[in-house]
């Protein structure tokens, strides 16, 4: 029910902060790591469940640095391992786990595949094993199929006696014994690189670089049976990496290309992949560049370099930014895109993220999806439940989720102001109803801004 009051003004919404819907609840970073003239320190990041307690790990220059994100949303740091090759230029290192053991890539130098060991944990990890030889020795990036104890490396550089060999697209290992991967696959040899890897129940897509995308079925780890491309397509650059949603019907990825925008595309049964929309930030005041994307239920969770960590909502056309968080800081008159956010982990238990900024560290975040069930209408605000038990809390989530600064107040059919709330980093607060029943409007303001438009929410207590 709508009534007449005047409440907003009339130009385009726009948000006041970097940061909205998002809530910082800790931040690692070590200034002693070593770093290059760019400050850069860190790189990917990874989060698990061991023995029933969530961990984060995240790249560095040295090696890798292991947490355990506590239950009071803390990042207890509890180990580092140092990796084969130390170095300011050692500035991709990525992870994936198998049963008790952590598998850590790196692409610079004299990487190795390192085996970290966890079973001390909560209490300390060790390197059980180190591979450098006709193998592996630089990768780029690592996927593993648990269920089949498959392992995949992508972009890989044999080392071997000291000398690096030339670059294999895909290898792909058994894992029958964890601590010693056997060879079962190497390929494609139509491919200059395989940059990243989306694996689900063995169907991989892989992230080609300039070459675009290819599908691929690998219930045969042996002998991957083709299922489909996409070479060219618009605003193409340089295909990075994507995320599968869990139906498998939406794919999402970005192009490592300074202002290309992200695309969501459909899949079909069959894995043929098209582009439905593109989205992503303004290409303002430079060109910006999207890096790692997670998708979890209808959500795309976006590194977005430095822009730090976006969040839209993949049922609207194009998907709608509804939270973000920027954890870089530009100096002035920058127009390089690609320091800030690298990697996002966003399966981390009870709402919580993890993103790691390849200059500030590592970040523990805390979204509440709860708020973003619905979707909301970008020409009006809501309000739930309504009608609302007295003495409970109500939700107020305003239009498009691109205000994040106003006021809410409650009025009684007199015209008295009973109740008020201001609000800042948000699109949506909670007012707790302790008022008689009865009908109340809400007035919703929003300060500073130079637009208007009219619109009344009717509460009624009960």
């Amino acid at each position: 029910m709508k009534g007449s009051l005047l409440l907003l003004l009339m130009l385009p919404i726009f948000s006041f902060g970097q940061n909205k819907n998002i809530t910082l609840l800790d931040h690692w970073s070590d200034t002693s790591i070593i770093t290059n003239s760019s400050m850069v320190r860190y790189s990917g990041c990874f989060s698990f469940k061991y023995q029933g307690l969530n961990y984060g790990v995240i790249g560095t220059t040295e090696g890798s640095n292991i947490f355990e994100i506590t239950e009071d949303n803390k990042l207890r740091e509890i180990d580092s391992v140092t990796g084969r090759y130390v170095s300011s230029q050692a500035i991709t290192r990525e992870y994936a786990r198998y049963g008790d053991f952590l598998y850590a890539t790196g692409d610079e130098g004299d990487a190795s595949l390192q085996i970290i060991d966890l079973t001390n944990l909560p209490g300390s990890v060790s390197v059980a094993a180190e591979i450098q030889d006709d193998r592996v020795g630089k990768a780029h990036n690592i996927c593993i199929d648990s269920l089949n104890g498959i392992l995949f490396l992508c972009s890989v550089k044999p080392i071997i006696n000291g000398q690096e060999s030339s670059l294999v697209p895909l290898r792909v290992f058994s894992l029958s014994n964890p601590l010693s991967p056997t060879l079962v696959f190497e390929g494609f040899n139509d491919l200059d690189e395989v940059h990243d890897i989306e694996l689900r129940e063995q169907i991989a897509i892989l992230n080609c670089g300039f070459q675009g995308i290819r599908v691929y079925d690998f219930s045969d780890p042996s002998s991957p049976v083709y299922l489909s491309n996409l070479e060219f397509y618009q605003e193409q650059g340089y295909n990075h990496q994507g995320s599968l949603s869990e139906d498998a019907k939406t794919y999402v990825f970005a192009d490592e290309t300074p202002g290309t925008k992200i695309k969501k595309c459909s899949v079909s049964e069959d894995f043929t992949i098209q582009i439905q929309q593109q989205f992503g930030v303004d290409n303002i005041p430079y060109d910006k560049t999207a890096h790692n994307i997670e998708v979890i239920g209808n959500l795309a969770y976006v590194a977005y370099y430095n822009d730090g960590l976006k969040i839209y909502d993949l049922r609207t056309n194009p998907p709608n930014e509804i939270a973000s968080y920027d954890t870089h800081t530009d100096l002035p008159g920058n127009e390089f895109s690609m320091w800030g956010a690298w990697g996002v982990e966003a399966g981390v238990s009870q709402d919580r993220i993890l993103v790691s900024d390849r200059i500030s560290g590592l970040f523990l975040f805390e979204f509440d999806k709860s708020h973003f069930q619905n979707l909301i209408s970008p020409i009006s605000l809501t309000c739930s439940p309504n009608p609302v038990l007295a003495g409970e809390t109500i939700t107020v989530r305003t239009a498009n989720d691109e205000i994040t600064s106003f006021s809410v107040a409650v009025i009684d059919p007199a015209g008295k102001e009973v109740l008020k709330k201001e609000t800042i980093e948000s699109s949506f607060t909670n007012i707790k109803m302790n008022l008689t029943q009865g009908s109340y409007y809400l007035k919703i303001e929003y300060p500073n801004q130079l637009f208007l438009r009219h619109e009344t929410i009717k509460i009624i207590v009960i």
